[in-house]
């Protein structure tokens, strides 16, 4: 029964990490990029709208729930390391906090900070447009990348 319930656990964790890098993806593959084609004012200031928005329950709980079931995942994987799919569990695990989390933490977060506080209008604000295009996008692939393959390696892991 136990089991059953870490099967559940795992595959509900896996399906996080994947809504949570489809998020990532879209902004990858095209929301930058049609940010990127309006004027550095409006750009900034949609992307600063995004932002704001983006801080609601739902997305909060994809993406911090995940991290929660994969802390706890990282976990059990630990001290059940003698299983098969322990190694799929814990790097699955470790790539979503890390690359995803910590990636937001330290780099997307402060980028954005910095940016909710430019002048739309602003010469200033331009160049730092500019530059958090870039930077931000750069970021963003690696959170996409890591929470995808999170997905993946948990999925395999329930093979096992």
């Amino acid at each position: 029964m136990l089991e059953r319930y870490l099967f559940v656990f795992i595959f509900m964790t896996a399906l996080g990490c994947g809504l949570v890098a489809g998020v990532f993806f879209a902004f990858s593959t095209f929301i930058m990029n049609a940010l990127a084609r309006l004027k550095p004012a409006e750009g900034i200031a949609a992307m600063q709208s995004i932002n704001i928005t983006a801080i609601n329950p739902l997305f909060m709980l994809a993406l911090f729930g995940t991290a929660a079931t994969c802390l706890l995942l990282a976990i059990a994987a630990l001290l059940k390391w003698y299983q098969p799919s322990t190694a799929y569990l814990l790097v699955g695990s470790l790539l979503y906090l890390i690359g995803t989390i910590l990636v937001t933490m330290v780099f997307n977060v402060p980028l954005n900070d910095g940016l909710a506080i430019a002048k739309p209008d602003s010469p200033e604000g331009a160049e730092l447009w500019t530059k958090y295009l870039a930077n931000w996008t750069f970021w963003n692939h690696v959170r996409t990348i890591t929470a995808l393959a999170a997905a993946g390696l948990l999925t395999i892991s329930l093979r096992y």
